[in-house]
């Protein structure tokens, strides 16, 4: 059976202050204090803007031999398709540090809901992934009709790895699937808050979920089957307000090690 790692989507929030975060913590030492607790994280700013080689090597000495990250990738590659050489140049140019130092888990490329599947977008994934082909790869879609058996053939064929979600149970939405294409397993809990999912006034509301240890528990068969046919399996909780994905995430690793009750 593959390592199961477990942690957060980002770790760089005000509002995880008194829930995760103890008072009067420098900010500058939160990534310490979070490596700490967990052995990895999936650094989300980089879709925003990438990350300055400077960054990512500040990053890397900031954490133990045995912690990693996952990164996600720039929206140009996903949402906004306009990769040109200067992205491509400074993307390499980020990766780097972490890649030098053993510390790159995977690349996160997550596609948005209006990713279809239709044979343009299935070329554009592939030109990405060949593009990124230097680095393990994982995908998350966002919509429902990428779920297909056709599709995790041509993830395997690839060695592109295969993003599960748990989400709101919504038409079009992916479902809760458990299904591994590469060497790597990966998922990712967004909260179940549907009535915030497509409507809110801000960003934050969307993953204002907390997760009971039951509705935790429903996932733990299929993390263990991800990682009976991976070497590592990924495990990052999205529903971020107020330290909510720590919280869950710690729930889940007490599940892992069977310490219940």
């Amino acid at each position: 059976m593959g390592e199961i790692r477990v942690g957060t989507s980002g770790y760089k929030y005000d509002d995880w202050v008194g829930y995760f975060y103890p008072e009067g913590l420098p900010e500058r030492e939160w990534l310490e204090f979070y490596a700490r607790n967990f052995n990895t994280v999936e650094i989300n700013s980089s879709f925003y803007t990438i990350l300055p080689p400077s960054t990512s090597a500040h990053l890397v000495k900031k954490v133990s031999e045995d912690f990693d990250f996952a990164i996600k990738a720039h929206r140009s590659f996903t949402h906004d398709r306009t990769v040109d050489e200067s992205i491509l140049h400074s993307f390499h140019e980020s990766l780097k540090p972490f890649a030098q130092s053993n510390k790159l888990g995977c690349v996160l490329l997550q596609f948005p809901w209006v990713f279809k599947y239709e044979h343009s977008n299935l070329d554009y994934l592939l030109r990405v992934c060949e593009l990124l082909a230097d680095y393990p790869l994982v995908v998350e879609f966002r919509n429902i009709g990428w779920i297909r058996d056709e599709v995790f053939e041509l993830l395997r064929d690839y060695n592109i790895g295969f993003c599960c979600v748990d989400e709101p149970r919504l038409k079009g939405l992916i479902p809760p699937v458990a299904v591994a294409t590469s060497e790597i397993g990966y998922v990712r809990f967004h909260g179940r808050n549907k009535e915030k999912w497509w409507q809110h006034e801000h960003p934050w509301e969307r993953y204002d979920y907390l997760y009971s240890e039951e509705e935790i528990a429903e996932w733990m068969p299929k993390i263990q089957r991800i990682a009976e046919s991976t070497e590592r399996c990924y495990v990052f909780f999205n529903n971020h307000y107020q330290g909510k994905a720590a919280i869950n995430a710690k729930m889940l690793m007490k599940l892992l090690s069977g310490d219940v009750g």
